[in-house]
């Protein structure tokens, strides 16, 4: 119990570090053509939540928001940064990402439903993807329409941010979601089942 602990403490720790570097560093921003980047930073948030469950999950994402929240009152720049100060925007969409990712994973994987952790190989594999996807589209869904609500960016705008840079965004994050965590359970490459750790 109290390793289980540890674990979940440390995990917290370093993924919410990791997020906070990524923001810092630039790294979490990929500029794919002028004025617009795809965001990796939600990406620890959703790995924390399949690993440790829902509550490591709102914690990384609360340590997420409130990271946003500080860095756009010291750096902001334009009105839509500066709308990050409110932490309807910036902390609360955040908080869902993780519930979210989990409560997809737990479904496909059936960890809702039943106590015996082995499941085949491409459940678990669909589970990693579709949990990303579901992950990243939270917070795609809920910033942007939180912005639209506060009337800092018109909802057509929105709704073309959110098809193209939020799907974009959605297939990035299930590619390093599923990278990281098919070598962290050492899944293997063939199909069958396998006993895969938690």
């Amino acid at each position: 119990m109290i390793d289980s602990r540890m674990r979940k403490i440390a995990v917290t720790g370093v993924l919410a570090s990791l997020s906070i570097v990524l923001g810092i560093t630039g790294l979490g921003l990929i500029t794919w053509f002028p004025g617009a980047s795809l965001t990796t930073l939600h990406v620890p948030v959703i790995i924390g939540a399949i690993l440790e469950g829902p509550v490591v999950g709102v914690f990384i994402g609360l340590l997420f928001g409130v990271f946003t929240m500080i860095q756009a009152s010291l750096i902001a720049v334009n009105p839509a940064d500066m709308a990050f100060i409110n932490p309807l925007i910036s902390v609360v969409p955040r908080l869902f990402i993780g519930l979210v990712s989990w409560f997809v994973y737990a479904l496909i994987t059936g960890r809702l439903r039943i106590k015996d952790k082995t499941v085949t190989v491409l459940r678990e594999s669909l589970a990693l993807i579709i949990s990303a996807v579901a992950g990243s589209l939270t917070n795609t869904v809920l910033v942007l329409s939180a912005l639209a609500l506060f009337k800092i960016i018109p909802w057509a705008t929105i709704w073309a941010i959110a098809s193209v840079n939020g799907s974009l965004e959605a297939a990035l994050s299930a590619i390093i979601v599923f990278a990281v965590l098919s070598a962290w359970k050492h899944l293997p490459r063939h199909g069958g089942k396998s006993r895969l750790n938690r």
